[in-house]
């Protein structure tokens, strides 16, 4: 048994590992990662107006504060929000242009982070550690 938490120790703590260092990557832009996940849900939806509970269903951490960070961003003139037409207690949300074009180079910098991961591990042993975790979780394929 204590295998199995030894694992699942080493599963969290490096989830943790890799949000807080790609949220300190993204500082520079003044952007922090669940932001950073709002807006490449937005990028997504490939210009079609997304609602905050859609948002806060596809995040990666769920955040009662979705209202929040979007906020922020319409602040910041990353993202638009404006009534939905098909129901006026919703609002609805996009990416503009400016929105984009950061993105872009949040993407660089991300993936500066993974790059030297990503020669740690086989095209297979990435497939199989894939597997594992989704097998942990019971939603083995």
């Amino acid at each position: 048994m204590n295998y199995y938490y030894e694992a699942i120790f080493e599963i969290i703590r490096t989830g943790h590992w890799i949000t807080d260092s790609v949220s300190k990557d993204l500082r520079e832009f003044d952007i922090y990662e669940p932001q950073f996940n709002v807006l490449r849900i937005l990028r997504g939806a490939k210009g079609k107006p997304v609602s905050v509970n859609t948002i806060l269903e596809k995040m990666v951490q769920r955040s009662s504060n979705v209202t929040r960070i979007v906020d922020k961003l319409t602040a910041k003139g990353l993202v638009e929000r404006t009534l939905c037409e098909a129901d006026r207690r919703k609002m609805d949300i996009i990416i503009t242009e400016a929105g984009l074009a950061l993105l872009e180079k949040l993407d660089a910098k991300v993936n500066e982070f993974h790059k030297p991961m990503m020669n740690n591990l086989n095209q297979e042993e990435a497939e199989q550690l894939k597997r594992l975790i989704r097998k942990l979780k019971g939603k083995e394929i």
